[in-house]
């Protein structure tokens, strides 16, 4: 039976992990191995107390192994592993216990600060934890005092890597196992920032002491474009500023440099350190207000109270003289906020651009830490 979540007023499905799919393959893998029978369904219990009963799929009868898939299912989650075959394949070794490896395109650690050590298959802590529990189940059951050996495999995973964090972490060669409750919940903001610090503890096992921040595609870009610097050098922080900050004081990061657009940037100078428009959208006021602390004029704040953008909003200070200084100001207090975050361990800085104007304004810092990141 399936199992669903409200969010933001919608029923929406859960899914299950890579982890639960990897876990149930094993399971029915060495269920058929040590019993020389088929079984075409098969029953786990997830680390979030969801019980799941799931269809065998690719079966495979072979010289002293069993093989077979399971199709992940993502729920209403926009996952790219959606509809791949997670595969184990099971056969019986001369060591004792379960022995756990990955096959082809599971990925491959190659950077330290990740859940695995370098050198291991990704396959994370709690999926190889499920993996184990679950053989030894089976291995009790049918009285096995031998050991068991589980590769899984993932035929897509190489391509589907592609279109995950993978390749910047440092896995090289496929998807990971993952899953810490065995369950997808349908866009999962801890999901998100769980990635992030994924993310920010491998450049810090990798020695980098000071970090660059973008909140996504548009800083992206302007940091290759704009500031000439690699942006694979950055880290991606969705709207999750205030997380990210919390991660780097937590790792011990010397510095942090936010680059983003205004659209973003602006309603950090208002303390929103989580920039969502779910949480709010007062991109306009706060222009108005730091454009009212310089001088302008009441009849150019009624009228960017109606603009839409940032850049709209913009055009209309231009003519006052005033844009520079009410730029200026909102980057005072934008690093005000950020830094408060940070606390004292970490210094914070921030530059802000639009597609329309480039460059619209730094923290006092920026220079000194865009300095320092260059020398990393």
């Amino acid at each position: 039976m399936k199992e669903y979540i409200i969010k933001d007023g919608k029923k929406l499905a859960l899914g299950y992990t890579t982890g639960s799919c990897a876990a149930a393959a094993a399971k029915a893998a060495c269920w058929m191995l040590l019993s020389g029978t088929r079984k075409e369904r098969i029953s786990l219990m997830t680390p979030k107390g969801i019980p799941l009963d799931l269809e065998v799929r690719e079966i495979e009868f072979g010289p002293g192994y069993v093989s077979c898939a399971i199709e992940k299912d993502s729920g209403d989650d926009p996952d790219v592993t959606r509809g791949t075959l997670i595969f184990a394949r099971v056969e019986r070794s001369d060591g004792p216990g379960v022995r756990i490896e990955g096959g082809r395109g599971i990925g491959r650690v190659t950077k330290p600060g990740l859940d695995q050590p370098v050198g291991n298959a990704a396959i994370n802590s709690v999926p190889r934890k499920m993996i184990t529990e679950n053989v030894r189940e089976v291995m009790e059951l049918m009285d096995e005092r031998g050991g068991i050996s589980v590769t899984v495999s993932a035929p897509e995973g190489e391509q589907l890597a592609r279109k995950t964090f993978n390749p910047r972490l440092g896995i090289v060669g496929g998807i990971s196992i993952l899953g810490t409750t065995g369950i997808v919940e349908p866009m999962s903001e801890s999901a998100l920032v769980e990635t992030i610090h994924v993310e920010l503890r491998s450049r810090r096992a990798a020695g980098q002491e000071s970090v660059l921040l973008t909140p996504g595609n548009y800083g992206y870009d302007y940091i290759r474009d704009g500031m000439g610097i690699d942006p694979e050098s950055a880290v991606q922080v969705s709207n999750f500023v205030g997380d990210a900050l919390d991660y780097c004081r937590e790792l011990g990061f010397r510095s942090a440099l936010l680059v983003g657009h205004i659209g973003k940037i602006v309603k950090l100078g208002g303390g929103m350190l989580n920039t969502h428009s779910k949480y709010g959208d007062c991109r306009m006021e706060i222009l108005s207000a730091m454009a009212g602390a310089e001088g302008v004029e009441a009849a150019v704040i009624d009228k960017m109270l109606e603009c839409v953008s940032c850049d709209e909003a913009i055009r209309l200070l231009e003519p006052t003289g005033l844009r520079d200084a009410v730029l200026a100001r909102l980057m005072k207090r934008v690093g005000f906020h950020l830094q408060y975050r940070a606390g004292d361990s970490l210094e914070m800085g921030c530059a802000t651009f639009s597609k329309v104007y480039g460059m619209l304004g730094m923290t006092e810092n920026a220079r000194t830490l865009i300095k320092s990141l260059g020398e990393e």
